[in-house]
């Protein structure tokens, strides 16, 4: 059955203001459920007279693996 363009639309913007709202709700109560987005291991932070840096190196990895599932998991439902 093929889908109408106005429906393959809906579904995307249905997909995507999920996503947004799971994403919301992550950082909303990140610090209720221990604050591990950018306290993980491999974060490199660094604190001087002159200034601080941060890099999170962890979480950007984990970030990018839960994101390459849900893409693929997401065009795969889309996928004729």
């Amino acid at each position: 059955m093929e889908l109408s363009m106005s429906e393959n639309f809906g579904k995307i913007i249905l997909m995507a203001g999920i996503l947004l709202c799971i994403v919301g709700l992550l950082f909303l109560f990140n610090n209720k459920i221990g604050g591990f987005l950018g306290n993980l291991p491999g974060d490199y932070s660094y604190k001087g007279k002159g200034g601080s840096f941060y890099f999170p190196i962890m979480t950007s990895i984990i970030l990018s693996i839960i994101l390459t599932v849900v893409l693929n998991l997401f065009f795969w439902f889309f996928r004729k």
